[in-house]
């Protein structure tokens, strides 16, 4: 597969991705629960790599934070997006944006390691080899830095339920489904979508990272498809994502939702 082929599904959905996500009200509720954890790992002064930035409103916050992003994604569209995004913003630390696939950033050449490394929102969902891309991110962050990745969760209870009352047990029950599912992103686009559990999450990183937590988001807060909810019934929405951060973080809920974040720790060796 081609980076133009792995780029065009995302170029398809660059100039609409904002204002059908990132500046819905699910999107916004689901990002604070992320922001929430980078802010607390991720320091001023500190660099920081950042896969799959999309847009750039991730990369932008971090940049508010004090911390400088070198900000990857395969889509050349996606990129142009984001940088026209830290163009009219007003963050006090830089950020690079660069055209580069998930499944090519070992080509990048640095002179000193990261403090650490992000994933946001399923890029990481849609990269069939984690285990290379394991060992290519060890080589970016050094001993003691943490990676966050926020990947879909194996099963979402929004998700099952709502498919099944609609008597669509395919997409109930897709998460399951042990080789991809192919997923549309737009009417004429669409990217094959991964959703491995949390174990196997942490042990195809295991030779290089050790998972220190792991957190739900989106249990009370549906998924961002079932945004006319969040419309029709806004108190009932406020209330969902106020509660969401706490039942994200109960062991009785958090396997439930719809992403799970995961922090990890590089481990000493192994370069």
């Amino acid at each position: 597969m081609t980076m133009r082929m792995t780029a065009a599904p995302f170029d398809a959905i660059a100039d609409t991705y904002d204002e059908s996500f990132s500046d819905s009200s699910i999107g916004r509720a689901q990002r604070r629960v992320v922001w929430m954890e980078t802010d607390r790992t991720f320091r001023a002064g500190q660099r920081i790599l950042e896969i799959n930035c999309g847009t750039g409103i991730d990369a932008v916050h971090l940049a508010h934070q004090g911390v400088a992003v070198l900000a990857c994604d395969a889509s050349p569209r996606m990129i142009a997006v984001a940088r026209g995004r830290f163009a009219r913003s007003s963050a006090c630390a830089p950020v690079d944006f660069r055209c580069i696939p998930t499944e090519r950033i070992a080509s990048i050449e640095i002179e000193a390691r990261y403090d650490g490394v992000f994933s946001n929102f399923a890029g990481l969902n849609c990269v069939s080899d984690l285990r290379r891309t394991a060992c290519d991110l060890a080589r970016f962050v050094k001993p003691g830095g943490k990676a966050i990745f926020c990947v879909f969760s194996p099963l979402c209870l929004w998700e099952t339920i709502f498919y099944l009352f609609g008597a669509n047990l395919k997409k109930a029950f897709r998460r399951f489904t042990r080789n991809g599912v192919v997923a549309a992103l737009s009417d004429d686009s669409s990217v094959l979508v991964h959703y491995p559990t949390i174990r196997q999450l942490q042990e195809m990183f295991s030779r290089y990272f050790r998972l220190e937590s792991w957190k739900g988001i989106g249990v009370a807060v549906p998924p961002s498809y079932l945004g006319h909810l969040a419309v029709r019934f806004p108190r009932s929405f406020e209330f969902a994502a106020r509660i969401d951060p706490w039942l994200g973080g109960c062991r009785g809920f958090r396997a439930l939702a719809d992403h799970v974040v995961l922090t990890f720790e590089r481990r000493k060796g192994d370069s």
